[in-house]
């Protein structure tokens, strides 16, 4: 493509301390969030014709590490299609060649809103059992495709107005491969299932104890298992062991669950 038409497709525009630089099909854009991921802007898409997201991943270059969690995330999202997981439109880049390479954008689905906010709310039953419902769906697909998510916290999963729910941010997800060593440093700390809390090793229903401490702290209004460190919050568990009861009940009914097991 002739560089001079390719970068009048791209302009420049300062979303708070960060400056996005995108294709002009994508115009009106806010902040919406921000994270150690990136930061998330609303947009309109004059192509598509409706509302989208656009994520600026933040220096995904700068390490390994950062390098290796931005092609994590881009990878599973363009590979997962499922009506509970956040979907990925377009990814571009506004650098030309492979020499100037830094930047990434994700264009995603836009919701309204994520757990975070959503918890505050005073929600009847039918609507808490239909959130559990998809985040079950979600991360059953996940786990039908050999994906541990390893980070589900109430501010990666968001919902629109009609309690539609979408799990997202992959960039600390893993395959499950049997034997594989994985770090213990996954899952924000007060959604860590005590075998990640221990060092231990651990499968892919560490994300099923997380949806078990998202509902229960969407049900109380508050954490279930606070802690601001590793030891505090496995005293935490400890101190409040009825609560752990529940979250294994809750873990163990879920092999028998109707909707769980038919998503």
């Amino acid at each position: 493509m002739n560089r001079n038409k390719r970068e009048k497709e791209y302009y420049s525009i300062d979303v708070g301390d960060s400056t996005f630089t995108v294709l002009k099909r994508y115009q009106n854009l806010r902040p919406i969030g921000s994270g150690a991921q990136g930061i998330v802007c609303s947009a309109y898409d004059h192509v598509l014709e409706r509302n989208v997201a656009i994520k600026k991943l933040s220096r995904p270059f700068q390490n390994q590490t950062h390098a290796k969690r931005a092609y994590r995330e881009l990878v599973l999202m363009k590979c997962v299609n499922h009506k509970n997981i956040i979907g990925l439109l377009n990814v571009f880049t506004p650098q030309k060649t492979l020499e100037e390479f830094q930047d990434v954008y994700l264009v995603m689905e836009l919701m309204d809103a994520n757990l975070c906010q959503v918890i505050q709310m005073e929600l009847d039953h039918e609507r808490l059992s239909y959130l559990l419902y998809q985040m079950l769906c979600g991360i059953k697909h996940l786990h039908a495709a050999g994906i541990i998510h390893r980070d589900l916290k109430p501010s990666n999963i968001v919902v629109k107005s009609d309690c539609t729910l979408k799990i997202l941010d992959f960039g600390l997800a893993r395959t499950a491969a049997t034997g594989l060593l994985m770090t213990p440093y996954v899952v924000t700390r007060y959604y860590r299932a005590p075998e990640v809390i221990l060092g231990m090793g651990y499968q892919a229903n560490v994300d099923v104890w997380s949806v078990g401490c998202i509902m229960a702290e969407m049900v109380r209004g508050s954490v279930l298992f606070p802690g601001t460190d590793r030891i505090l919050t496995w005293l935490s568990l400890l101190s409040h062991s009825e609560c752990v009861f529940v979250c294994l009940g809750f873990f163990f009914f879920l092999g028998n669950f109707t909707c769980y097991s038919h998503c």
